[in-house]
């Protein structure tokens, strides 16, 4: 299930904050049925807020301004995935 984070169109848009509520609803359908169905979010995906993602269900991520814009691309992955596994952790 995908869920866009933004209005399609173009990269590089603000992250619309109403989707997290919409992933923890999304999830906790998911959940209920008990089938392995992924949870993407695409759309304004960067370190800042990729944990709130993952604590709201999301399992996967499209982050593509976030990473590529950088100079370092190593070192936001490295993050986005520090701030994943706090949150994975903390709603496990």
């Amino acid at each position: 299930v995908l869920l866009m984070s933004v209005n399609p169109g173009f990269g590089g848009q603000a992250f619309i904050p109403s989707t997290l509520e919409k992933l923890r609803k999304v999830r906790e359908r998911i959940d209920a049925l008990g089938k392995p169905i992924r949870l993407e979010v695409d759309g304004g995906v960067k370190p800042e807020n990729i944990g709130g993602l993952a604590a709201a269900g999301a399992d996967t991520f499209v982050a593509g301004s976030a990473i590529f814009g950088q100079a370092d691309y190593a070192d936001v992955i490295g993050r986005m995935r520090a701030e994943i596994a706090r949150a994975v952790e903390l709603r496990a």
